[in-house]
């Protein structure tokens, strides 16, 4: 599975979506301080509290996004077969790279 197919099965959630507010400059500078000390942009500090403040989604949001995601997907893995051993080679081999 791609990060991005993982993503979405983890998180459907978060479906991209822009959303324009007016703020106050005062507000937003301070907001943008805060970000920065916590080592996120606004935009993600916004968004970080809208998640807490929506929840998860519900078991059957769930089921829905993945139902929609399999009518979606052509199903094709092109003969392509999950090989445990090659793909604990490739992580053991890039956390040796990294250390």
């Amino acid at each position: 599975m791609t990060q991005d197919l993982c993503d979405r099965i983890l998180c459907p959630w978060e479906v991209p979506m822009n959303l324009t507010i007016a703020l106050d400059d005062d507000l937003v500078r301070r907001a943008r301080s805060i970000a920065e000390a916590q080592g996120v942009s606004l935009n993600g500090l916004i968004r970080r509290y809208l998640e807490s403040l929506a929840g998860p989604p519900t078991p059957e949001e769930t089921v829905a996004e993945l139902r929609r995601m399999w009518a979606e997907s052509a199903g094709d893995s092109g003969g392509w077969k999950f090989n445990r051993d090659e793909i604990y080679e490739e992580r053991l081999g890039r956390h040796r790279r990294d250390g």
